[in-house]
């Protein structure tokens, strides 16, 4: 990198754990020019994981969440300006333009904006005591909800909602999961682990109901229950939406970068547009390795992919494709995803799923791409490197799908 290059001014807009990772990588790669981090909510770079399981259960202050405490983001010179969003980005004069009025000029742009729920067109979607979980502010509001409610109505069997239900029958509250599939984390997962899912929930009290497709949350002001699209309808004091997310890529794509769910970057993080690149949940990335384009959230892309970020940045780029993996914590049971089981054309389940230690290997084509472990850390790790070696790309392969 030239010393020009060095005293580049870093714009980052987002600040969540891919804009930190981002930062930390930089400095420690040696650039020495301004670092801006930009974020809409008024807290430093948090853990997001924690907001569904420990620190929902737990009501800690939002510091026990940050990544590093503010003298450690003053040490390392990265500046952060926090609680306005970004209205405008003016790639012509590379000026970020905050809601405010606030101005600022950038050499390279970062976009780390991240993802929020999906909407749900429905009607009563709006309604008071409806509430969805991507931040701080929204378990702020739902804590004190839950804690006031006698009937709380999950939408969505996925993560987050069994996530959820796991803490409310923890605490001994009701909870009931209204999931539009056939069975639970079908999106993710093979039939035994859902099968594995379903039971240990229901065990623990949980109404689950398969099937089950929402036409209506009900209420004039405040939500008091769902209309199920089959007629049926159920009482709700607090109607919780965990139907997945969507990138925030609305900015990005009003400056004019190319967009599809996701700011769309090359296997280095760059978008279309020279000098701008994204990073984390609001990317949209190639995968040589899985052979089409994706979107991932999860910690560890955001971390990854941060730091190939820096090193294109710091003049010393290398490819990224990862194999992801993620993890989610129900009651006493750990669930480790590592590699992506989407389109996967044979699983094997190995080890006693009526043992709560057991795995699902996922396959294609003969190469193994996703395994599943419930309580087995060992499955996990030894599994990302069986995943990375078996789908490891020596030559360029056409992906799928539009980017």
């Amino acid at each position: 990198m030239s010393r020009a290059d060095e005293k580049k001014r870093i714009v980052v807009i987002g600040a969540g754990q891919a804009a930190a990772q981002l930062a930390i990588s930089l400095r420690q790669g040696g650039h020495v020019g301004e670092i801006l981090v930009i974020g809409d909510e008024p807290h430093l770079p948090y853990q997001r994981p924690p907001l569904s399981k420990k620190f929902l259960s737990e009501r800690p202050q939002p510091e026990t969440l940050f990544l590093r405490p503010e003298s450690f983001w003053r040490d390392l010179r990265v500046d952060m300006v926090l609680g306005v969003p970004v209205g405008t980005v003016n790639l012509r004069n590379q000026i970020v333009s905050l809601t405010d009025g606030c101005e600022f000029a950038y050499d390279e742009l970062v976009f780390a904006t991240g993802t929020r729920a999906s909407a749900l067109p429905l009607p009563g979607a709006t309604l008071e005591n409806v509430f969805s979980l991507r931040a701080i502010a929204d378990v702020h509001r739902l804590r004190p909800a839950l804690d006031a409610a006698e009937r709380i109505v999950i939408v969505g069997g996925g993560y987050i909602g069994l996530e959820v239900a796991a803490v409310l029958r923890s605490e001994g509250q009701a909870a009931t999961v209204v999931e539009a599939e056939d069975r639970v984390l079908k999106r993710v997962t093979a039939p035994a682990v859902s099968e594995f899912f379903d039971t240990l929930h229901r065990e623990r009290g949980v109404d689950i109901r398969l099937g089950a497709r929402l036409a209506a949350i009900t209420g004039d002001t405040l939500a008091t229950g769902v209309a199920l699209a089959d007629g049926k309808s159920l009482a709700a004091d607090v109607v919780l939406l965990a139907t997945g997310a969507r990138a925030n890529d609305e900015l990005a794509q009003a400056a004019g970068l190319a967009c599809n769910d996701g700011v769309v970057v090359d296997e280095f993080t760059r978008s279309s547009i020279s000098g701008i690149y994204a990073v984390g949940d609001c990317s949209r990335l190639p995968s040589r390795r899985y052979r089409r384009w994706l979107r991932l959230e999860s910690v560890q892309n955001a971390i990854e992919q941060a730091k190939a970020a820096a090193a294109v940045l710091l003049g010393e780029p290398a490819a990224y494709d990862p194999v992801p993996w993620f993890w989610s914590d129900q009651y006493d049971i750990k669930l480790q995803i590592a590699g992506l089981s989407a389109g996967h054309t044979h699983c094997d389940v190995v080890g006693e799923p009526t043992a709560a230690r057991f795995s699902a290997e996922y396959r294609s084509d003969g190469r193994l791409i996703a395994v599943d472990a419930v309580n087995d850390a060992r499955a996990h790790m030894l599994a990302r490197r069986r995943i990375a070696q078996e789908t490891e790309m020596t030559d360029a392969v056409a992906l799928e799908g539009a980017a």
